[in-house]
């Protein structure tokens, strides 16, 4: 198992140094000054890195491939990219990188015709509801009403999985993404609760009396956020349930917790006793991030309206506590990208950062970041780290790498990107 994973040999907490100068002397090598810096110093030297990772993620996979897109997905192809390029623009304000997003866009239009794929991270929604977005930044309205309108024309078939990256759950994020950017009811209350309606439908029907909501993909039951209950119930808190809704969502969480493995971690699929992975894709990372946002709802008080106690935040935070300590000691995983390597499980951090308040969770955050910018290419290089199936992606490689340590700008605000509104 430690295979997997590099020990964690970084302190549990550094409070940091006022000066660079004092984190200089502190500093016993490369990686403990970066630890000792400055949030403000160091901040601004992450960011000089991923501008520099974002121009060589750009040159490998749009410039270098003649401007022609093959794989237009966001999780691994050309969408990735122009996701990155939208988050560059938004961390530097270089409208040089909104046009080139703009561009890349339209060339996943054309490479995306015909692929019957219907999610943000993985289908034509991430396709038409970034492009919306992105052409409402740019002050084209024209534009951005063409791609609402195709997005509109999506269907989803009746033998739709429910899971986040093929399903309806990675449909259904797409239409909060564009609700949350471009405005309220861009796509209707309407559209989203027949979404809705069938996922839950689903849920109830595989969780046969084990749980309230269960789903299966693939013939097995998944408790992750990419394929399984942690992603889907991740969508499902974006937007209004029904007060028996909210049980099934409250009760399935509660299941959850109480049948992860001793060690804090989560299995992968209902039934699995294999104690391996510490990923977004399966285990604590993505769970993690489904429970903060349990949490979340109680100061937010979305569910308030149905039940005052709806969410009981001791319950939902100190679980979700008890998992970053599992991305502590065995997710410093020997990959970088976002969904199974260090860029994704520094979100954790990052999400219980936000929620408490508490510096701790952010020097966890800041570490992780710390580690990749520190070592990651000499790693990769050695053959010691895996740079990912496709190195330059966003969600297998340093593509990922280049989003995070954009959002250590400002963590305050950090996203796990598709995951996260």
């Amino acid at each position: 198992m430690a295979d997997r994973f590099f020990p964690n040999e970084m302190p549990d907490y550094i409070p940091e140094s006022p000066t660079v100068e004092s984190a200089a002397v502190a500093a016993s090598d490369s990686l403990s000054k970066l630890l000792h810096l400055p949030f403000k110093t160091l901040s601004e030297g992450l960011k000089k890195a991923a501008l520099d990772l974002k121009d060589t993620v750009v040159n490998e996979t749009w410039v270098a491939k003649g401007k022609r897109v093959g794989d237009y997905t966001l999780y691994t192809g050309a969408l990735g990219t122009a996701f990155l390029l939208f988050k560059a623009y938004q961390v530097a304000g270089d409208k040089n990188d909104l046009a080139l997003c703009s561009d890349i866009i339209k060339a996943c239009v054309s490479a995306s015709r015909g692929s019957g794929r219907v999610t943000f991270i993985c289908g034509q929604a991430g396709v038409y509801a970034l492009g919306a977005v992105v052409a409402h930044h740019n002050g084209d309205e024209q534009s951005c009403q063409q791609y609402i309108t195709k997005f509109k024309e999506i269907k989803l078939s009746k033998d739709l999985p429910d899971e986040l990256l093929y399903g309806r759950a990675g449909f259904l994020w797409a239409s909060s993404f564009l609700n949350k950017n471009i405005g309220k009811d861009t796509i209707s209350s309407t559209r989203m609760r027949a979404v809705v309606d069938e996922i839950i439908k689903s849920g109830r029907q595989f969780a046969k009396g084990r749980c309230p909501l269960m789903f299966e993909w693939h013939g097995k039951k998944y408790w992750g956020a990419a394929h399984g209950l942690a992603g889907i119930i991740n969508v499902l808190m974006d937007v209004d349930l029904k007060p028996d809704e909210v049980e099934h969502v409250k009760g399935t969480l509660r299941y959850m917790i109480k049948n992860r493995f001793p060690s804090g971690n989560y299995p992968s699929s209902e039934g699995s006793e294999t104690d391996r992975l510490v990923h977004w894709c399966h285990g604590a990372p993505g769970v993690a991030l489904t429970l903060v946002k349990a949490a979340k709802a109680v100061n937010r008080g979305k569910f308030d309206k149905y039940d005052v106690r709806c969410f009981e935040s001791d319950e939902f935070l100190q679980a979700a506590i008890d998992a970053g300590e599992v991305v502590w000691n065995r997710g410093l995983l020997k990959r970088v990208g976002i969904c199974h390597g260090i860029s994704g499980n520094a979100y954790v951090f990052l999400s219980l950062y936000q929620l408490t308040g508490k510096p701790e969770f952010l020097y966890r955050a800041k570490a992780f970041a710390c580690f990749l910018h520190d070592r990651a290419q000499n790693l990769i290089s050695e053959g010691v780290m895996h740079g990912g199936d496709r190195p330059y992606s966003l969600f297998e490689g340093i593509g990922g790498m280049a989003y995070l340590l954009l959002d250590m700008t400002e963590p305050s605000q950090a996203r796990f990107p598709a995951f996260e509104l």
